[in-house]
Parts: C-alpha cells; sequence; structure tokens
C-alpha cells in the first residue's frame, strides 16, 4: 500500500505541472478561441532566463520571481504585437501564428542560450522526509503545495473580482461583453499574461527534472493539452482534474503495467474517456445557434 501512496504523490507532482500549464491553454482558448501552442516555448525562454540568473550567482527565489516577470511582459507582448493585430484573421489563422512563434522563439532562445542542456537546482533542496515507509521529497511537496495555492488565488480572482468576471463574461459571450463595457482586449491580454505566468512558474519547477534545454518543454506541453482535452476546454476546473489524472494514470501504470506500454496505454485511456464524454470529462456541449 506504502508503495500505491508514493506512486499517487510522484503523480500528483507531475500532474500538479500538466495541470498549472492546463489551465493557461484554457484560459486562452475561453477568452479567444484559439490554442496557444507556443505556451511551452515561453515557459522555455523564462526557465532559461532563471537559469542565467541563478548561475550568476544570485539567489533561487530572484531567479524564479524574474521569469515569472519576465513571462508577464513577454505574454503581454506576444498578445499586442502577434495576436491582436490579427484579430480579424479566422482562428486558425491565429492558431497558426502561436505555431510560427514556436520556431521564432525556439530559434531565439538557441541564438542566445545555445542548444546545450543545463541542469537546475530544484526549489526545495533539503533531506527527503521519511514517514514510516514513505519517503517525501520535500520538492515535490513544495510543487504541490505552490500549484494548490496558485490554483486557489486563481479561481478566487476568477469569481470574486472584476476582472475575474470579465474574464469569465468574455469567455461565454465576447459580443454581449464588449456591449456590456468590458474591456475586451485588454481581458485578452490579461488572458496572456497569466498563461505565460503560468507557463513560467511550471518551466522552473519543472527543469530539475528535464534540464533546461530548448526541448525541456515539449513532453509538458504536449501532456498539458491533453490535460486540457481530458478535463473539457469549456470549464476552468477541467484541465486541473485532467492534469492530476494523466499525472497519476502515467505513474501507476509505468509501474504496474509498464514503461514501454505507459504512453499508449494512458492516451488510449483518454480516446476512450473522449469517445464517451467528447467534451471532456466536466466540459458541456456548447451547442450550436442556427
Amino acid at each position: 500500500m506504502s508503495v500505491f501512496i508514493q506512486i499517487v504523490i510522484s503523480g500528483l507532482e507531475t500532474g500538479s505541472l500538466y495541470a498549472l500549464a492546463a489551465l493557461g491553454i484554457v484560459l486562452i482558448y475561453q477568452t479567444a478561441t484559439i490554442i496557444n501552442f507556443s505556451q511551452g516555448e515561453m515557459a522555455m525562454f523564462a526557465s532559461f532566463l532563471a537559469f542565467t540568473l541563478w548561475r550568476g550567482d544570485l539567489p533561487y527565489i530572484v531567479a524564479f520571481l524574474a521569469a515569472i516577470i519576465f513571462a508577464v511582459f513577454l505574454g503581454g507582448f506576444v498578445h499586442r504585437f502577434c495576436i491582436r493585430p490579427a484579430h480579424k484573421a479566422s482562428k486558425i489563422g491565429r492558431m497558426i501564428i502561436t505555431l510560427g512563434l514556436i520556431m521564432a522563439i525556439d530559434g531565439l532562445a538557441a541564438a542566445i542560450f545555445g542548444i546545450d542542456s543545463h541542469y537546475m537546482r530544484p526549489a526545495v533542496a533539503a533531506d527527503n522526509i521519511v514517514v514510516g515507509d514513505l519517503i517525501l521529497r520535500p520538492n515535490a511537496l513544495f510543487i504541490i503545495g505552490v500549484t494548490i495555492v496558485i490554483m486557489l488565488v486563481l479561481f478566487y480572482l476568477l469569481n470574486n473580482t472584476f476582472w475575474g468576471m470579465a474574464i469569465r463574461a468574455t469567455s461565454q459571450d465576447e459580443t454581449t461583453a464588449r456591449l456590456m463595457g468590458i474591456p475586451v482586449q485588454r481581458i485578452h491580454m490579461l488572458s496572456w499574461i497569466i498563461a505565460a505566468t503560468l507557463g513560467a512558474v511550471t518551466g522552473v519547477l519543472v527543469a530539475p527534472t528535464t534540464n533546461v534545454s530548448t526541448t525541456m518543454m515539449m513532453e509538458v506541453h504536449l501532456k498539458s493539452i491533453i490535460a486540457a482535452v481530458l478535463g473539457g476546454f469549456g470549464s476552468f476546473i477541467g484541465p486541473v482534474v485532467g492534469g492530476f489524472i494523466i499525472g497519476i494514470a502515467d505513474n501507476l501504470i509505468g509501474y504496474y503495467v509498464s514503461l514501454t506500454w505507459q504512453t499508449v496505454i494512458v492516451y488510449g485511456l483518454l480516446i476512450i474517456v473522449l469517445i464517451i464524454k467528447p467534451y471532456g470529462i466536466l466540459g458541456k456541449n456548447p451547442g450550436k445557434k442556427v
């Protein structure tokens, strides 16, 4: 039983990172109805910045906060100069812009930071905590705790502040929100800023596992999109649930079944769930106006 609990805790650690990134993807989708395929690359660039500052003998917390501040400006910049000017383009056209950003950010990161892989210390470098037969890693507990706190704060802001209500109103009906005086373009920019910030936090926290490189976020970004699909793009809670499910299932299947078949089985289960619930576990059929 202790082994099972150990694996679940490990799954919660990775799942919380998927959930954070997935929440940012869903936030942009709900307000702008596009998927930001470049979120992983934006997180990677912020992680490189944190690594560079940390390697330059700045305290870890300073490097972490610098990555978050950079992500705020990066999210705002991408929206203002890449997405907003293309507001008349189709949804597919705007999503292709985010695909173009993948190549642009990858190339810029390689030119500035190089293509080598670098080690970055975990957020909490402390001895493991032994509780009976369980071995708890302080960094894993920190990641789970930070994720829960961020989500609680974000959900509180979404439900109890003007900007949160404006985001929800824009996600439900952008035209009506604009007629009610809500600054829709500012809401779109705010969504990009929050999503970029969530991505940066995910990138810095996952860096000790993947090492800092131009490809560090590939798997995390893919699984965060899958988590959003699994939980449902129509709900802010959905991507969180999907992230934890993917993380726990990944670890359980890898241990009890096979590492070789781990990915195949997890994605197979995803396909089965989506056949039963096409709009995700917590998603709803948006209907179609005719």
